[in-house]
């Protein structure tokens, strides 16, 4: 299994340091969250149903018309390269590299490819794989490039998989409105913006009859009652929506400052998290760390990713720890 930023308790053991006393900036998620209320007792009581008003309201804050929940974003990248025969799939890189794992296990002709590439061999690929914008490098793809991509491998019954994970903080960027269209699918998640990686719930765009083959795939009850009663609540919730979208893209700017302050000025990055690529990246994230700051260290290209600080004593202990190193 790969692994990714998170594993807060084996840092914690490794560097001797409580759990605590950590600030965990490894994964790029809002840690401030979207705040779940009490959960009704009754939502450990029933098997989950598909008539609870999730995927209305789903559909509703991703302006498709049709959708299909899942177990988070990763539930999709595990099972949408079983609904191809072996073909060949550019996956882009440097990106989240669960995406190039699961068309390799699922035998498929794999190619890594920059975003400068994509143009030069779109003509001899079957399926796109991108990330929107890009984890870890913050690259952006603007809608209209994504949907001549698209068009290129459409007319060859090819496919354009976009995963927007950190899309929320910038939704006039998405293409999930397009995702009606023949051999567009595009991920979605609520673990990233709202906080809710735990919930393990996501969304996959795309047209009807590939969302009815990746549902019997799945299977039933891919997500349990709790987390679909927190998400319908989450989605509905545009107040704090708007207000968080202001607060992170400041926070970002706060963050490109002060990295910059301290001689680690960001090589890209989005409203979730900056990156920092550095030869010494591996001695940074282990610096940090003596500094109970948890960051994500990347081999290729060396580099490490800064999530987003969310209380002032956050932000105090990440400045500290930059001076110190």
């Amino acid at each position: 299994m790969l692994h990714h930023g998170g594993r807060l308790s084996a840092a914690a053991a490794q560097y001797k340091i409580p759990l605590e006393h950590w600030l965990d900036l490894s994964t790029g998620i809002n840690l401030s969250a979207w705040p779940v209320p009490a959960i009704p007792a009754d939502c450990w009581l029933r098997l989950p149903e598909d008539e609870d008003h999730l995927e209305a309201a789903a559909c509703a804050y991703y302006g498709v018309e049709k959708l299909l929940p899942i177990a988070g974003s990763q539930a999709a990248i595990q099972a949408i390269p079983q609904l191809r025969e072996s073909c060949r799939v550019a996956v882009l890189s440097p990106a989240y590299a669960e995406h190039l794992a699961a068309w390799q296990r699922a035998g498929h002709n794999t190619i890594e490819i920059s975003a400068q590439d994509i143009d030069n061999q779109i003509e001899s690929i079957d399926v796109l794989v991108l990330v929107n914008p890009c984890n870890p490098s913050g690259q952006r793809f603007a809608p209209e490039q994504l949907l001549h991509w698209h068009q290129q491998l459409a007319k060859r019954g090819g496919w354009l998989v976009v995963d927007e994970a950190f899309m929320d903080v910038t939704p006039a960027e998405s293409v999930c409105a397009h995702a009606q269209q023949t051999g567009l699918i595009v991920l979605r998640s609520l673990g990233k913006f709202f906080g809710m990686a735990g919930a393990r719930v996501g969304f996959v765009c795309a047209e009807a009859g590939l969302l009815a083959q990746l549902q019997e795939l799945l299977g039933p009850w891919t997500i349990n009652a709790p987390a679909r009663w927190a998400a319908t609540l989450a989605l509905q919730d545009t107040t704090w929506q708007k207000q968080t979208r202001v607060r992170l893209l400041q926070d970002e700017t706060r963050m490109v400052q002060l990295l910059a302050q301290h001689g680690l000025a960001p090589s890209g990055g989005s409203a979730l998290f900056q990156w920092h690529c550095s030869a010494h990246a591996a001695e940074l994230q282990q610096a940090l760390a003596q500094q109970a700051v948890f960051t994500r260290l990347f081999a290729q290209p060396a580099a490490i990713r800064f999530g987003l600080p969310a209380t002032e004593a956050q932000w105090t202990q990440l400045s500290t720890a930059l001076g110190a190193i």
